[in-house]
């Protein structure tokens, strides 16, 4: 399989070759046995060399076209032999094979002459799939002396194969890499961005689970789509008919939402941030005792089981609010912020989290291990990367796209990521507004006792 793009090419250029010569010459062919009589051989000089070589030449011509157009056409048919070659080559190359020398007699006539061959005793036995859009690429884990670098090629294949590698998974007998092929097709508009049965859908493969796996850290610098980002999801939470609390103590895009969002849910200043840490978790805390007094309760189950609606704390520029306070401060918003990400899942009190750069001292004592999905956009550095995702074999690719970047969904794996598409001219505000308006009115019409 380490030629297989070749043997396919050449096969359908060899076969399309020869019917166009067949095709060309056919008057000709029909008389061959004048081709063998003695005066034809000899009168070589003779035959019609222009007619033969145009035959050729347009022989030549329609194989060439043949392959290119097959190339275009079938060009999924083309990937998957390519990427099959691709591997069956890392393995050649990486020596994952096992030879062993023989001697046998020489094939030459000379039954004298005693030659040395090799052969090969021991291939990895690999196996390609493409389903529901996914690739996965199965290697055997027979206890070979190979098997712990088999363990290891996650990266190596996704550089390779220009894919991404989404999940990892040993199964019986087998280790198993799961990829996407070309992650920009999988990214969705705003309109398809929608909040349902605690997950909400942010690429056609990938939803945040946040009642699983609660709470989100978001990074990324200037231009790179954080803010819009952010955005998106407080406009579809607000139409799931989430509570939230919007935090921006820099004052910028997030705080503009406190024109059009209900009165004390938007705060910029620092008291009024430190005041809303402190009551989210007092509400948090507060909710847990009363769920527990509810008819329908039931131990293990959550806050959505008996009918509440989740909240979310949506904090912008995390690193330059802590940057902000004195020492007695820091301490206690550290305090609100733990009590927070370790208690809020089963209240269905959620944080998302956003800074330039994930500064590890503002995230410590087991903070930063509760944000369990976690979004690099734009461009990071080394370390900011490391901040992220921890310590990593992941190649991180720059591209100049905006909402591009890296997320760990929560299995560990690292994967490219586009946020949702925005349009041209798209103005957040007016919809956000729109969106908060028709909740407070039938929050209005409800308590009228109205329809």
């Amino acid at each position: 399989m380490q030629h297989g793009v070749l043997r396919a090419g050449l096969s359908i250029f060899i076969s399309i070759f020869l019917v166009t010569l067949f095709l060309y010459w056919k008057d000709g062919l029909f008389q061959v046995k004048q081709w063998f009589q003695r005066d034809v051989l000899k009168s070589i000089d003779m035959w019609n060399w222009g007619y033969i070589g145009k035959g050729i030449l347009i022989a030549l011509i329609v194989g060439t076209v043949a392959v290119a157009m097959v190339y275009f056409l079938f060009y999924e048919q083309f990937k998957r032999i390519w990427h099959r070659q691709k591997i069956a080559r890392m393995f050649i190359s990486n020596r994952f094979i096992e030879k062993e020398s023989y001697k046998t007699e020489s094939s030459w006539g000379l039954s004298d002459k005693v030659v040395t061959k090799t052969k090969i005793t021991y291939f990895p036995r690999a196996y390609y799939q493409i389903k529901k859009g996914f690739i996965y690429i199965r290697i055997a884990l027979d206890m070979s002396r190979f098997q712990k670098r088999f363990l290891e090629l996650g990266e190596e294949l996704e550089n390779g194969l220009f894919c991404d590698l989404v999940e990892r998974e040993i199964e019986e007998n087998f280790i198993c890499f799961k990829f996407l092929y070309d992650v920009r097709k999988n990214r969705i508009s705003i309109n398809d961005v929608v909040v349902k049965n605690g997950s909400i859908k942010l690429m056609k493969h990938i939803n945040w689970k946040f009642d699983n796996l609660p709470h989100m850290l978001i990074s990324g610098g200037t231009g790179g789509g954080k803010t819009y980002f952010i955005l998106t999801m407080i406009d579809a939470l607000l139409k799931s008919g989430a509570d939230l609390r919007i935090l921006d103590p820099k004052n910028a895009d997030l705080a503009d939402l406190e024109t059009v969002m209900p009165e004390r849910t938007v705060f910029s200043k620092k008291d009024g941030i430190m005041m809303t840490l402190r009551k989210s978790v007092e509400g948090m805390l507060k909710r847990s005792e009363e769920m527990k007094q509810m008819p329908n309760y039931k131990t293990g189950e959550n806050y959505a089981y008996v009918g509440l609606s989740p909240v979310f704390i949506v904090f912008d520029e995390y690193v330059a609010f802590m940057e902000m306070l004195d020492h007695k401060e820091k301490i206690q918003a550290l305090e609100y912020m733990k009590q927070l990400v370790m208690l809020g899942r089963q209240a269905g009190y959620f944080i998302i989290l956003a800074s330039q750069r994930p500064d590890a001292k503002y995230l410590a004592d087991g903070i930063r291990d509760q944000f369990n999905f976690r979004v690099a956009l734009g461009k990071n550095s080394e370390t900011g990367y490391g901040m992220m995702f921890g310590d990593t074999d992941k190649t991180f690719v720059h591209k100049s796209i905006k909402g591009r970047g890296y997320a760990d969904t929560g299995t560990s794996v690292i994967s490219e990521f586009y946020t949702p598409l925005v349009p041209k001219g798209y103005d957040f505000i007016k919809q956000i507004g729109h969106v908060a308006q028709g909740r407070v009115s039938g929050a209005t019409a409800v308590a009228n006792g109205s329809d």
